[in-house]
């Protein structure tokens, strides 16, 4: 006989609501069982904050997310009125005020331990690997997906339960100044950055200024927090002096160089993931990342010194990386059936800027086509690079080029600086979109070949990810890459 589901425990109950906002409330406001901004993923019982986004107010779904079960709806004084009719109300003179003291009290409320993530890459893939290795060891919550904005960061705090043991935040910035105000909000025990390129560049006079940015992170620490920082990238020791300057008890370090407190002395690359050699604060630990990828292991890297700092069994967490599998649009591999074998397909459609496309590129270079395969790139433009946008995009020619990369398709303005630059027998199809380029993308795929996607996220290049997958099925099991 099968047990009943029990009921979802409660998170926050009216008066703590009003203690934390000092709201108005009308009608018969129960108990939240969670948080929710969108009424497509709102389940009974979220709270509903209808702030306004750049292209939507949430006040025009309010109706819709008490009709779907949402415990109350948080608006705005100004337009109350509107709603007194559809059901219960938190009224407020500003819903994302309101938002940020819920998590403001979400924080003061919680014993649990708490590491806040930035870089220019690889913070999310490391926030969800930590949130992996640290719910091994206790209750962990954790931003969804890339929520590491001015909304997304009070969301994910308004979201965690009293009772976890771990807290994983992920903090992203397009501009200075913004990294600041929410890690203060998160106050990390840890703090931990991946690593300072190129991104967002069109938006500072240069790189120095973006790692200033990511040196906010350690603004917000607790008293005797960890920094944790890539002794191996070359704005370290601007970074360092943010935290010198913060009030870290320490500063702990990775990479591969020689000083790193957690230390790559070799990293074996396999197309299923990869085996690290290391030194972990002096002592030697062998152990399996399950993502492929040499910036993979080297976020890891950061990550088990944030473990350690946590307090955390660096060897119990290491281990835990050999279940690290990559999610959807950042490396997850799908294997399309077709007659007389299979195509790979890679998709790391969801973002794309220069670092990450040489490392995807170079993690399509270690991977083996099948017989009679190639090794297929499919680029989209990546965004907010500035006037250097087309010489960076050209540039990813030497990549393409150094990792056996056979067959290119671009799609985007930025994308034609990178398509003149190939030589003629490397391009395979360009158009301005990719809603554009899908169909020659599809057309040209055949067994045995291994086929990479990615592009920033708003070129949409999960459209020729989701038309391979509609054209050629795709195996229930994730793929396993051929050995090479």
């Amino acid at each position: 006989m099968s047990m009943p589901l029990s009921a979802p425990e409660e998170l926050w109950v009216p008066e703590e609501i009003v203690a934390a906002t000092g709201a108005r409330l009308t009608g018969n406001v129960k108990p939240a069982t969670g948080a929710s901004i969108d009424t497509r993923t709102l389940r009974p019982g979220d709270l509903f904050f209808a702030i306004a986004g750049d292209a939507r107010d949430g006040h025009d779904f309010v109706r819709d997310a008490l009709a779907k079960g949402a415990s109350a709806a948080v608006v705005a004084m100004e337009r109350a009125a509107e709603f007194e009719d559809a059901g219960p109300l938190v009224v407020v003179p500003d819903v994302l005020g309101a938002m940020r003291r819920i998590g403001l009290a979400a924080r003061c409320r919680t014993d649990a331990r708490v590491v806040a993530v930035t870089g220019s890459v690889g913070k999310t893939g490391t926030k969800e690997a930590l949130r992996l290795v640290l719910s091994r060891f206790g209750a962990t919550h954790a931003s969804v997906a890339s929520y590491n904005n001015h909304w997304g960061v009070p969301l994910t705090l308004a979201r965690m339960p009293k009772n976890s043991a771990f807290g994983v935040f992920e903090i992203g910035m397009n501009h200075a100044g913004e990294i600041a105000p929410l890690t203060r909000m998160v106050r990390p025990h840890v703090a931990l950055v991946t690593t300072v390129e190129p991104v967002h560049i069109e938006y500072f006079r240069s790189i120095w200024g973006i790692a200033d940015a990511k040196g906010e992170i350690f603004s917000g620490l607790e008293p005797g927090g960890a920094a944790v920082v890539n002794r191996d990238n070359p704005y370290f020791e601007r970074l360092r002096a943010h935290a010198a300057a913060s009030r870290a008890g320490r500063i702990l370090t990775f990479g591969e160089h020689a000083d790193a407190d957690v230390r790559a002395e070799r990293i074996i690359l396999k197309p299923e993931g990869s085996i690290v050699e290391a030194r972990l604060f002096g002592k030697p630990l062998t152990f399996r990342i399950g993502m492929p990828g040499r910036h993979i292991a080297l976020n890891n890297l950061g990550l088990l010194a944030a473990c350690h700092a946590l307090g955390v069994d660096i060897t119990d967490a290491a281990r835990a990386l050999a279940d690290l599998t990559p999610p959807t649009g950042r490396g997850a591999r799908t294997l399309l059936p077709v007659e007389g074998g299979a195509i790979t397909l890679i998709d790391e459609s969801y973002n794309a800027n220069p670092a990450s496309m040489r490392a995807a590129l170079a993690t399509l270079g270690g991977t083996a086509p099948g017989p009679g395969g190639r090794r297929i790139a499919v680029l989209g433009d990546m965004l907010e690079l500035g006037p250097e946008g087309p010489a960076l995009h050209r540039a990813l020619a030497e990549s393409i080029e150094a990792n056996g990369v056979d067959l290119v398709f671009a799609a985007g303005t930025l994308m034609e600086s990178l398509w003149a630059a190939l030589s003629p027998d490397r391009r395979g199809g360009y158009a301005e979109t990719a809603a554009d380029l899908k169909q020659a993308v599809v057309a040209a795929a055949r067994p045995g070949d291994i086929v990479m996607v990615k592009g920033s996220n708003s070129i949409r290049m999960a459209l020729i990810v989701q038309a391979l997958k509609d054209q050629y099925g795709a195996d229930p099991a994730p793929a396993q890459a051929r050995k090479g």
